[in-house]
């Protein structure tokens, strides 16, 4: 496997070269650490990756020479050609939180922390990943800027966030931008998947059927839908009063798709297996309707299907979803396509459990793009061993793969004279922003006495 990972990593060289600039010996020492390391920040790193230093790993993140940009879109193009294709591949969006403590980190503020239920200090990205059935990579990253850090050119500039990203850009907005730069690296793929975040962006749902894209979006149960066309229309003016009348209105009702539903009778379902998984058939009972969606601000409306998904055994849980494949798609092709999200929240277990993607020294823009660059390329390896060894290990994980890597790397050897050394440097910091946290809120700190290590 050690063979295949440096096959690998060799397809990736050109991307930390630029004429005489070359920081390739840097990514492969924090791309292994990546995956070598319990704790995936640079002291760590350099406590298990030959001849690596943490001060060179933190360098070659924050300041070196070479784009995040072409990582990414070499791992899209790498992953189009095991997972994409026209019939079954599909590109979700989604995004994943990373819990903050302290105000310095890109992005951070109070925000919605979906892993953590509630609204927390965090960081927020929009990721892409390309997948088909089991298989699915992340292939496409985009942090989220609150309008907090947006208004405040002084925070953004020292953040070194570029000029061009400094406007506010919605997560629908970072979404499109996530489907078009697939397009660009020619990425293949059937349906967009989304949830309810993106769902219920009625913008970004009509410029992906502009543009020719299926999806398959959650919506929530309290979205408006409309049962026959609200054909648009102005009221015409009355002579002599008022104002001559803008304001669009309809003659049709419009109703929430969660009392629709609950009006339904049991006879409307039908009970379909989507899929084989670890515990057995997928089975679900699923609802479909033609439905009629308005915005009530452009004359533009859209026809589209509303795919409803009952648990079997939990009659109250349902998720509905919206999606403008063509008319006459079954049932079926329907249930699958929205099910298929579901390996997109797997893509982030692995990621952060096997590949280090929420333990990071990251604080400005460039380089929490260059880290999660990284961590795709390590997950882009992995996908390709399961793929490979598909057959002769169906049952092969990240973890599995993090294991064999872990025992078949080369790793730092240390005598005690290493580790007493690593252990004082890393005092030395500590006491450092000790002193520094004291100086910001008092009286400056006593000096302490250095640690005797001797014996």
């Amino acid at each position: 496997m050690s063979g295949r990972y440096d096959g690998f990593y060799d397809t990736y060289d050109g991307c930390f070269r630029s004429g005489n600039h070359n920081v390739s010996r840097q990514a492969k020492q924090y791309l292994s650490g990546l995956i070598q390391s319990p704790k995936r920040n640079m002291e760590r790193m350099a406590e298990v990756v030959p001849d690596s230093d943490s001060q060179v790993l933190q360098n070659f993140l924050s300041y070196s020479g070479w784009s995040h940009r072409a990582v990414m879109n070499q791992v899209a193009r790498d992953a189009n050609d095991w997972v994409g294709g026209d019939e079954g591949s599909g590109l979700y969006i989604d995004e994943t939180c990373f819990a903050k403590k302290g105000k310095h980190s890109v992005g951070v503020a109070r925000q919605w922390n979906g892993r953590l239920g509630k609204t927390d200090n965090c960081q927020v990205g929009v990721f892409g990943a390309l997948g088909k059935g089991k298989h699915v990579s992340l292939i496409d990253a985009r942090l989220y800027l609150p309008t907090v850090w947006t208004n405040d050119p002084k925070r953004c500039a020292k953040a070194g966030i570029p000029h061009g990203e400094r406007v506010h850009k919605t997560k629908p907005d970072l979404a499109m931008e996530i489907v078009e730069q697939a397009r660009v690296n020619g990425v293949r793929f059937e349906w967009v998947g989304m949830d309810a975040v993106y769902g219920s962006s009625f913008r970004l749902l009509q410029d992906l059927d502009m543009k020719g894209e299926t999806f398959v979006a959650d919506v929530r149960k309290d979205r408006h839908i409309y049962l026959k066309d609200p054909a648009p229309y102005v009221p015409a003016s009355t002579p002599g009063k008022g104002r001559p009348r803008r304001r669009l209105c309809s003659d049709q009702e419009s109703v929430e798709v969660g009392k629709w539903v609950a009006d339904q009778p049991d006879s409307a379902w039908s009970r379909t297996t989507l899929r084989d998984s670890e515990r057995g058939p997928l089975t679900v009972d699923l609802l479909c309707a033609r439905v009629w969606l308005w915005d009530k601000k452009s004359s533009t409306t859209k026809q589209w299907h509303l795919l409803c998904r009952r648990e079997i055994g939990k009659p109250n849980t349902i998720k509905y979803s919206l999606s403008n494949a063509p008319a006459d798609v079954s049932l079926s092709t329907l249930g699958r396509m929205q099910a298929q999200r579901f390996w997109v929240e797997r893509a982030f277990q692995d990621a952060k459990s096997h590949m280090g993607m929420s333990h990071y020294q990251a604080r400005k823009w460039l380089s929490w793009h260059r880290h999660m660059a990284l961590v795709m390329m390590a997950q882009q390896f992995m996908l390709q061993e399961r793929m490979i060894n598909s057959e002769t290990y169906p049952l092969l994980s990240c973890y599995d793969i993090q294991i064999m890597l872990c025992q078949t790397l080369p790793a730092r050897k240390m005598d005690r004279q290493d580790i007493k050394a690593m252990m004082i440097e890393r005092h030395r910091r500590r006491q450092a922003a000790i002193d520094s946290a004291k100086r910001r809120s008092g009286p400056a700190a006593e000096p302490k006495t250095p640690l005797d290590l001797s014996n």
